[in-house]
């Protein structure tokens, strides 16, 4: 990492000197939204530095007029003593002589005061982002529940999830990432539930990290604490839901912020909480567990309906002779496995258009792809009607997923199976059945089991997963988390 040139620097007693040597190092002379001002207040010389945009015009026309209305005997003798304890009343203020943390204070918002004799400079915390309002997100919508989500202000997302739990012993420890971007992060715990083992490994990770910047923010910042880049699972679940953040704190997780986006980071996880979704806690324990199996149903299929469907119609001999009739009639001039793969291809090319498509014109160019192109695919004999029915079925239980990152992993494991069975035949599914089930069961978050509780068994925890038990008979934290504190109950 190229050192730094101002590292160790101190602010100097002669204000034009420090005004040169910051001005100087924040190009004020190149960038048009790094301000300076030369002020004078009481027959005393200052400078005030801010980034436009980022600072509230307000607070600092308050704090001007009144500076500019001081007598010069309010401001001498003990200048900075008399600002920071009687004159400047904004509760977020500190002094410091470090130029490096004044510089990396005025591009994260705050203003920075500097004074004529004073080798300190007063930082004040009058920063403001531009944010759009907590809106429902698109992906975790429910039809009764709270409509707000979390947005890409950090301070907003701690606020937000401070409303829900309101526990002395939660911590929001400050952290930041990046040796050019100083992206701030914020590592949530509550202290006397979480493990304390996993605060201090997750910290560790985070601050090992050495990077210029994370201009993707918390995606940047998954793939340096989980570094198994080629297993497709999720190893952290992602949530823009404040209710879904503080369910997790209280059992024990450990959440991570960071500034810029509207996803919160939930670990440890294990695939088992990438199928839940805050829907089946909005209805009554039946409905919510009707809700669940039906979701692990669509997701079972998206993963091995059309590996089975396509080794019976490879090896007919397989399939009984009640259900004959689920074959294709004919195979179509292209072979059923180029079909899939090119269908498969065409899904994900329709989904990023439809990304990339005005939201106006969005429901309608979905429409014209899945009845004109795939009504023209079947008559031209490019696709046969099995192959459409099943692969739609296929993509609505990925669309039911829960998780999007948990979706796109069952679809490459579902297109790897198509593709070893069509190598192998029956085999092929044995072999790649065997193998997605090592890949789970060796997998780990933070060294806790991707499986649990089916591996290691625990019949509670695994019982609750599969009906969705009354909130009341919820009593225990999960164990695989080590919580300090195991139950739920205060009396427990």
């Amino acid at each position: 990492m190229t050192k730094i040139p101002f590292e160790g620097k101190k602010l100097d007693h002669n204000l034009h000197e420090n005004v040169k040597l910051i001005n100087e190092v924040l190009a004020v002379d190149k960038s048009f939204d790094v301000i300076y001002r030369k002020l004078n207040y009481g027959g005393k010389e200052f400078a005030l530095y801010f980034i436009d945009g980022l600072a509230k015009d307000d607070i600092m026309n308050k704090l001007m007029m009144h500076l500019g209305l001081l007598p010069r005997e309010e401001l001498v003798p003990n200048t900075l003593k008399q600002l920071l304890e009687t004159h400047i009343g904004y509760l977020e203020v500190e002094a410091t002589d470090d130029i490096k943390q004044i510089v990396s204070q005025v591009l994260s918002g705050p203003l920075a005061l500097l004074i004529e004799g004073e080798n300190q400079a007063i930082l004040i915390d009058a920063r403001t982002y531009p944010a759009r309002g907590p809106e429902e997100p698109d992906i975790e919508r429910v039809v009764r529940g709270s409509r707000d989500g979390f947005v890409e202000t950090l301070i907003f997302n701690t606020a937000l999830t401070r409303r829900r739990v309101r526990d002395p012993s939660l911590r929001m420890e400050y952290l930041q990432v990046g040796e050019r971007s100083k992206t701030d992060i914020a590592l949530a715990y509550i202290e006397d539930v979480a493990n304390p083992e996993l605060v201090e490994l997750i910290k560790e990770k985070i601050e090992a990290i050495d990077v210029d910047g994370l201009p993707m923010a918390e995606k940047t910042l998954e793939e340096y604490l989980f570094p198994n880049h080629w297993n497709p699972y999720p190893m952290v679940r992602f949530t823009e839901r404040p209710d879904v953040a503080s369910v997790h704190l209280l059992e024990g997780h450990v959440l991570i912020y960071v500034d810029t986006s509207p996803s919160v980071m939930i670990t440890p996880t294990t695939l088992f909480h990438h199928v839940q979704h805050a829907e089946e806690y909005r209805q009554k324990p039946i409905v919510g567990a009707y809700l669940r199996w039906v979701r692990f149903l669509a997701m079972i299929s998206s993963v091995l309906l059309l590996p089975l469907w396509f080794l019976v119609v490879t090896n007919p001999s397989l399939l009984p002779e009640k259900l004959k009739f689920l074959g294709p009639e004919k195979s179509g001039e292209i072979s059923i496995f180029w079909q899939f793969m090119m269908a498969e291809v065409g899904i994900d090319v329709l989904r990023m258009a439809a990304i990339h498509t005005p939201s106006s014109l969005a429901t309608a160019m979905g429409l014209v792809a899945a009845i004109v192109i795939g009504q023209m695919a079947v008559d031209v004999g490019l696709f046969t009607k099995e192959v459409i029915l099943y692969l739609a079925i296929a993509a609505i239980g990925t669309f039911s997923t829960p998780s999007y990152e948990l979706s796109l992993a069952n679809r490459i494991i579902r297109i790897a199976l198509m593709i070893i069975i069509f190598l192998l035949g029956p085999i092929g599914f044995i072999i790649g059945i065997v193998g997605w089930l090592l890949l789970l069961g060796f997998s780990k978050s933070l060294d806790t089991p991707y499986l649990w509780p089916l591996i290691p068994f625990n019949g509670k925890a695994l019982l609750d997963i599969i009906v969705r038990s009354p909130m009341p008979y919820k009593n225990k934290r999960p164990r695989i988390l080590s919580p300090d504190d195991p139950d739920r109950s205060p009396g427990g």
